[in-house]
């Protein structure tokens, strides 16, 4: 059998298997997701999916090392598997965000060490190529940038999972060249699909939790590093910065309003509100799966009509994604 049939069924059935358990247990000791003003759900709810989406990349990490078969950079755990235990150590004790802070510039760096990089911005805001010093400091602040957009997303249930699926798919498919990351991103994918069947049913919801968002945040940006430096064919003409940020526009975009708001009430960027663009459109529609799928379907438009113009147009688009940027922050008032 092919191989990467077994590794996405091996994924899948191991997810599967561990978010069950995990569920269970957690239910059993009553190690609940508090309910709180904050909170999009009024049901019995476990933060236990990032354990189970990293126990199983784990399990399968550690049979394919037995096996002699190093289908992606292992080492790639560790920083990894660092990011993911502060996300836990969260998810239990509501870690302070200096902390969270310094954890994840060491990470960054040790994802740096291992050759994740920015180091050529493809001409965008007139750069390219750029000193390794500079370019270790942008990685690092890039890093923090995607990680945290994507902890803020993870308010709606399947919201964080599906931009996940989204975006790993786009840094598989784009490249048109198996990357580095291409086996480990089909793992986390396939364990990220027994997610939705727990995440979406009305009793012992299951949710992604900080240890999840953060893993898959960290996934994201070294898939990002990894797509800026990957050689891309001649069919590919589009800037691949410019591309990146579409893929992650919805984070990205909802970081920048979140934090334009609570600078401007004079609060802390980093204490969590309502205030997000997917609270707003849940109180509109009151529907999660309404929500996510207008968030996944403008986010996947976007990133088409990006690529599917005619190159002329690119300057006019990039107008109108300004402007969506803009009246974004300025005109959509938090939610009271």
């Amino acid at each position: 059998m092919n191989t990467n049939i077994i590794l996405v069924i091996s994924a899948f059935s191991c997810s599967l298997i561990c978010n069950y358990l995990l569920n269970k247990w957690f239910l059993k000791t009553s190690k609940l997701d508090e309910i709180n003003s904050r909170s999009s759900h009024s049901v019995k709810a476990t933060k236990s999916g990032g354990i189970a989406l990293f126990t199983s990349l784990f399990f399968i990490t550690l049979i394919l090392y037995s096996l002699d078969k190093e289908l992606y950079d292992f080492s790639i755990m560790l920083p990894l598997g660092i990011i993911f235990i502060i996300g836990v150590y969260d998810d239990f004790y509501n870690a302070d965000f200096k902390l969270k802070f310094f954890i994840q510039i060491i990470v960054a760096k040790l994802f740096i060490d291992q050759g994740f990089v920015i180091e050529n911005f493809h001409g965008f805001l007139g750069l390219n190529v750029v000193p390794f010093i500079i370019a270790q400091m942008v990685t690092v602040f890039v890093y923090i940038i995607i990680v945290n957009a994507f902890n803020f997303i993870d308010g709606v249930d399947g919201l964080a999972t599906s931009l996940g699926v989204f975006a790993l798919v786009c840094f598989i498919i784009l490249p048109e060249v198996d990357g580095t990351l291409f086996y480990i991103n089909c793992c986390v994918i396939s364990g990220l699909l027994p997610l939705y069947y727990f995440n979406f049913r009305k009793n012992n919801k299951v949710f992604l939790g900080d240890a999840g968002s953060l893993f898959l945040g960290s996934l994201l940006a070294i898939n990002t590093f990894s797509f800026l430096n990957i050689p891309l064919s001649e069919s590919f003409n589009f800037n691949p910065t410019l591309i990146s940020m579409v893929i992650l526009f919805y984070p990205l975009i909802d970081l920048l309003r979140v934090f334009f708001i609570r600078i401007r009430n004079k609060k802390s960027p980093f204490i969590a509100d309502t205030n997000h663009l997917h609270h707003y459109l849940l109180g509109y529609f009151s529907s999660h799966i309404k929500t996510t799928l207008l968030i996944i379907f403008l986010n996947a438009s976007l990133l088409f009509l990006i690529l599917f113009i005619e190159k002329s147009f690119v300057t006019l688009f990039s107008i109108i994604i300004f402007g969506l940027v803009c009246f974004t922050i300025f005109n959509i008032k938090p939610k009271k």
